[in-house]
């Protein structure tokens, strides 16, 4: 069974995504990054077992293949190089009712029952498997249970309102697996559900 990665950048007080628009998280999709170089180094070493990545339609839609598609060509110096790299050469899945046909490369669009479609996915072979999106696509997955391991990021900001990604329910008892302090004020907590 393959293993289920939902990366999520979060604020001190739990919070996805704000309800106005004022940047706060370390990174964003843009060129410019507030990430330190360990960082970076101990995030595509993640993904060097990463094969497939679960998108919402959301994400893609908004530009996230397009964004890592021209970042692949055109930052050969920068650490973001080799995860813009895995992106491209990963099997992209994005999950979605509304869209019929994939327009990215690489890409695939599954649609009909999440749980169902994700636990197929977590049976083929290969190797783990990453999950981005927003607030309510991650809520969706952990609802469900179907998270294997939470990467959380930690970014030195509290938000005081917004969207939070546990709301659903789902796992009410986490394991810690590791969390490790970073230069540029990130924090990154791994969890996994408690047995």
């Amino acid at each position: 069974m393959r293993t289920l990665i939902l990366q999520m950048q979060l604020s001190v007080d739990g919070f996805v995504g704000a309800n106005e628009d004022h940047p706060w998280q370390l990174w964003e999709w843009g060129d410019e990054s507030a990430w330190d170089e360990e960082l970076k180094r101990d995030f595509n070493a993640v993904f060097a077992g990463i094969d497939t990545i679960l998108l919402s339609r959301k994400m893609a839609e908004e530009g996230y293949l397009t964004h890592w598609g021209n970042a692949a060509k055109k930052f050969p110096r920068d650490a973001f190089y080799a995860f813009a790299q895995r992106i491209v050469e990963a099997r992209k899945v994005v999950l979605s009712d509304k869209l019929k046909d994939s327009r990215w490369e690489r890409t695939t669009v599954a649609s009909g029952d999440l749980p169902r479609e994700v636990k197929a996915l977590k049976a083929g072979g290969g190797g783990d498997m990453a999950v981005f999106g927003g607030a309510g696509f991650a809520s969706a997955l952990i609802a469900a249970g179907l998270v294997d391991e939470f990467q959380l990021f930690v970014n030195p900001a509290v938000l005081g309102a917004g969207r939070r990604i546990f709301d659903q329910g789902g796992f009410k008892t986490l394991r810690l697996l590791g969390s490790k302090a970073y230069a540029c004020g990130m924090v990154v907590n791994r969890y996994a559900p408690a047995a």
